[in-house]
């Protein structure tokens, strides 16, 4: 939805995989939660020191890989995300930070300028920041400067995550995302290349 309102400002160009890659990167940063959506297919045991040690496991292969046969820089950075986001808590941790915005949307942009893939380099930030920045509304925050400072950072008005106005407030932002995506549909057919 974020990516189609700033395509019409050409902030970023709309094409099918920006959405894809988008809707995927705001989807990471729960990734540090043993029952988040993309760990339903990662972890068979859904709880935090399986998450741990599976992802512990997974950024040690990226570096050996990388070590021994690729030698290619952002290949050992993931390996390290990977561990960090093994021993990291749920919005207590990287992923919740600048510095997993940063650092994620950094590996994923060298690896884009590598590949040819450049244009998914903003749609990978603004679907991973926008997850951030929507948690900030939660009624616990994100420690949006860890690992410097632990302090959670939320907005004025918060909603408990489940709760009757959390779910209101959500299905709002969808209904309203849908709406808007309705009426602009045909335009954003058109334009489409």
């Amino acid at each position: 939805m974020s990516t189609v309102v700033l395509s019409q400002y050409n902030v970023v160009e709309l094409t099918l995989g920006g959405l894809v890659i988008c809707a995927l990167a705001s989807l990471l940063p729960d990734i540090d939660h043993p029952k988040a959506f993309l760990n339903k297919y990662i972890l068979p045991i859904k709880n935090k020191s399986v998450k741990t040690s599976i992802y512990f496991t997974i950024g040690i292969f990226f570096i050996l890989l990388n070590l021994f046969y690729l030698n290619i820089k952002y290949v050992e950075i993931i390996g390290i995300f990977f561990i960090l986001t093994g021993f990291s808590s749920h919005r207590n941790g990287i992923t919740h930070s600048l510095v997993g915005l940063i650092s994620f949307s950094s590996t994923f942009g060298y690896a884009a300028r590598t590949y040819g893939f450049r244009e998914y380099i903003v749609p990978f930030f603004i679907g991973y920041g926008l997850h951030i920045l929507a948690d900030m509304f939660t009624n616990r925050g994100v420690s949006l400067f860890y690992p410097f400072r632990k302090k959670k950072y939320k907005m004025p008005i918060t909603f408990s995550v489940g709760s009757f106005w959390g779910n209101l407030f959500e299905g709002l932002i969808i209904s309203g995302g849908l709406i808007y995506l309705t009426l602009k549909l045909p335009e954003i057919l058109l334009n489409m290349k």
